[in-house]
């Protein structure tokens, strides 16, 4: 019983795990492809509210946002830092600058 038991929460644990397996919209590699393309991308804030988001406990900025936006719309696995082309800043952010 017990044997069962452990299999079944297992399961359960790697059910769970995969279904949150690329939820994770951003990594080191897609700020350096950012860099390389060009962009301003110094740090995670770049696209993030936090300074180092956490899984599980992340907030996009509008940047972020239009980019997770893009891969639901697109269909894509991953996020590809070409369609930062395509983003337009918030009026009131270019004021800020």
């Amino acid at each position: 019983m017990k044997r069962s038991n452990a299999l079944a929460g297992t399961a359960v644990a790697l059910a769970a795990w995969l279904a949150t397996a690329g939820t994770a919209s951003a990594n080191m590699p897609i700020m350096k492809k950012a860099k390389d393309a060009g962009y301003p991308a110094t740090s995670c804030i770049y696209c993030h509210v936090e300074k180092v988001p956490k899984k599980g406990a992340v907030t996009q900025n509008d940047r972020g946002k239009f980019l997770v936006d893009e891969k639901g719309k697109r269909k894509a696995d991953e996020i590809d830092v070409a369609w930062l082309k395509d983003y337009k800043e918030a009026k009131e952010a270019k004021d800020k600058k």
